[in-house]
């Protein structure tokens, strides 16, 4: 066995032990509507941009896959993922709590529209070969928005900003506040400079894809007094 099916057979054995741990965990994405207040004074306005840990367009979640919202949200309440806001607000969230707000994002799509088996866009020569050098596709599947495993991110059409910021953060160590531990990612970045990431970011957030960001008709304007 190689290096890269042992890490699969790793990864693939964790989510038969984790998911084995969550079978009283029933996702409810009605419930789940309901305990969404914490994400939606970003993730539920259009385009708008965090400062930390640089100005970049906070990333589209609707849509996204729930194992995948939920592996992340577990990254942030471990401090695999540094980031002192969502560390705060993961480590309020129970393990329910957690399923049925990925179960919410999840189907909180508008008119969504199926995405083609290859990019409708071709990569640059150059960006092809940064793509074939990491294997993405290996992962994400071909068209970027088909992850071989839901605890993997669709990231076609995803802000090409905030995939470039996600990107470097693998590449971040010995930092408290700033990085992502993923030992697979990780080895990944670290082959490319920063202008080759952002280079990738920018082709793959070009893309169609199934991400969106939903305005939340729950915020309310107080008026002038």
């Amino acid at each position: 066995m190689n290096k890269a099916h042992s890490l699969l057979f790793v990864l693939a054995l964790s989510g038969i032990v984790s998911g084995a741990s969550a079978q009283d965990i029933k996702p409810d994405a009605a419930a789940g509507a309901k305990k969404v207040a914490m994400c939606i004074g970003c993730h539920g306005i259009p385009e708008y941009k965090a400062a930390f840990p640089e100005q970049h367009l906070v990333p589209k979640i609707s849509g996204q896959g729930a194992k995948y919202i939920v592996a992340a949200l577990n990254s942030y309440k471990t401090g695999d993922r540094k980031h002192p806001t969502m560390r705060g607000i993961a480590t309020s969230l129970t393990d329910q709590d957690m399923a049925d707000i990925a179960a919410f994002y999840e189907g909180n799509v508008a008119d969504p529209k199926p995405v083609s088996e290859e990019p409708a866009v071709k990569p640059r020569p150059e960006v092809a070969e940064l793509l074939t050098k990491g294997a993405c596709v290996s992962c994400h599947g071909a068209n970027f928005s088909k992850p071989i495993d839901g605890s993997y991110p669709k990231i076609a059409g995803q802000y090409p900003d905030y995939l470039y910021v996600a990107l470097k953060s693998y590449k971040t160590t010995n930092n408290n506040l700033i990085g992502r531990g993923n030992a697979i990612m990780a080895g990944q970045v670290k082959q490319y400079s920063n202008v080759e990431l952002k280079a990738i970011a920018e082709y793959i957030g070009s893309l169609p894809g199934e991400l969106q960001t939903r305005p939340e008709s729950r915020f309310r304007f107080a008026s002038n007094k």
